[in-house]
């Protein structure tokens, strides 16, 4: 099956699947077919397919995985002892964990083609992350009742699935209304610290933390910027040989040029 067979297979799937857009037109060009997939997961509520459909999206998936290029550690030079800065798509980095910004459902984004990093780990991941991500708090609601969200600063550890990364780090970080508080970095901070705990726990000995809180969640990006390199330094000297590379990996310019500063 070649890769745009792939593809078309399972458009099909998934648009069978969804019910209410069985009947979706798509575009005859591989980018109006890819834009139309992407939103048909994004939208879908946790659940796993037929073993055939998943073989096949696990193929499609490593296959663009391949055409992108997977960006591997030794070529990310070091800023610091220990610590680099990576301006990139986290969804291609072989780290041992990657650190998804998710919110307190721990779900991944519903919203379709939206460009947030939830998304797009979600995505590039396939349908069996948002389907561990459901267990998973199933059973938090099971212990904590039916109300549970999980708490600000709080991180869970998945697999990675289709991604080259073997495990991902959700964290939900704080969320500014009007002004900068004391309790909102304290909260950023510790997103970081409990990362790096989670790490260690688990045997992790790389990870790449995206710019938590920044963009939607309305921290100030110097700040987070600061707190961000502060908490990892400051863990890293209470913590020798514990991780082999810490990565900050950023989207915008202006991010990239704080972070090589701040380093």
């Amino acid at each position: 099956m070649t890769q745009e067979q792939r593809l078309d297979y399972l458009l099909d799937k998934f648009k069978e699947d969804s019910g209410r857009y069985r009947n979706l037109q798509v575009g005859e060009s591989t980018e109006d077919k890819r834009v139309a997939l992407r939103s048909l997961m994004n939208i879908r509520l946790p659940g796993l397919l037929d073993g055939k459909t998943l073989e096949i999206q696990d193929e499609y998936l490593s296959r663009r995985l391949e055409e992108k290029g997977i960006v591997t550690l030794s070529s990310i030079p070091e800023a610091a002892d220990r610590i680099s800065v990576w301006q990139g798509d986290i969804t291609l980095l072989a780290a041992d964990a990657i650190v998804n910004a998710a919110n307190s459902q721990m779900l991944g984004c519903f919203v379709p083609m939206h460009i947030c990093i939830d998304n797009c780990i979600h995505t590039f991941a396939g349908i069996q992350l948002r389907w561990e991500c459901h267990q998973k708090m199933e059973y938090l609601r099971s212990v904590h009742g039916k109300s549970y969200e999980q708490p600000t600063s709080v991180p869970l550890i998945t697999d990675a699935y289709n991604l080259p990364s073997k495990k991902v780090i959700h964290v939900v970080g704080p969320i500014v209304h009007g002004r900068l508080k004391e309790e909102h970095e304290k909260a950023l901070a510790d997103c970081y610290k409990n990362v790096l705990d989670l790490c260690l726990e688990n045997g992790l000995r790389s990870v790449a933390f995206c710019c938590i809180s920044t963009g939607v969640f309305h921290f100030p990006s110097q700040r987070a910027a600061e707190i961000a390199t502060g908490t990892v330094k400051g863990w890293l000297k209470e913590h020798p040989g514990a991780m082999d590379r810490v990565i900050f990996n950023v989207f915008k310019e202006n991010d990239r040029r704080l972070y090589e500063e701040l380093v």
